[in-house]
């Protein structure tokens, strides 16, 4: 069992437009750019836990969202991160793009994922073991793991993992 599992019941957040099938699978028609923070502190990251209810896992993430028309991708996640967790970050460096083309929740899906790493400007941020997300329409929360828990199970995307 992951490190803050959700437990069944849990439904993230969702949205897009749903089309063709691919493998009898629903697949949203579009490709959704999004821009994801990889925090560290000493040797642990900063991550959400997700559960897929059609593939019966739970799994691990980092905070961000959707990049908004007209919006870089550092403004994404400056607003996301004040969005999901009322903090706000300096020293935004760019670290990476990953094409992730994945299934969740019996939809096909598309990601740009653009992915920073950054610091965050209250340090306090970095003594709490839990943070609540403000975002979600479920009950959600952000844990500081340790690095080698999180890369031993699922983290999404997959790529990510080479990154850290």
């Amino acid at each position: 069992k992951l490190a803050g599992a959700v437990k069944p019941g849990f439904h993230p957040p969702v949205g897009g437009f749903v089309g063709m099938t691919r493998n009898n699978m629903k697949i949203e028609k579009r490709i959704r750019p999004i821009a994801l923070l990889l925090a560290i502190k000493n040797n642990k990251i900063l991550v959400i836990t997700g559960y897929d209810y059609n593939k019966k896992e739970n799994f691990y993430r980092l905070i961000g969202g959707g990049i908004e028309f007209g919006e870089t991708g550092a403004e994404a996640l400056k607003r996301e991160v004040k969005e999901e967790i009322d903090a706000e970050i300096k020293n935004i460096k760019y670290l990476g793009l990953i094409e992730n083309i994945f299934d969740y929740e019996v939809k096909g899906r598309h990601e740009l994922a653009l992915i920073y790493r950054a610091d965050f400007k209250d340090k306090n941020i970095y003594k709490k073991e839990e943070i609540k997300i403000l975002d979600s329409r479920y009950p959600q929360k952000a844990h500081w793991l340790n690095k080698k828990e999180v890369l031993k199970n699922k983290l999404y995307p997959e790529e990510l993992k080479k990154m850290i």
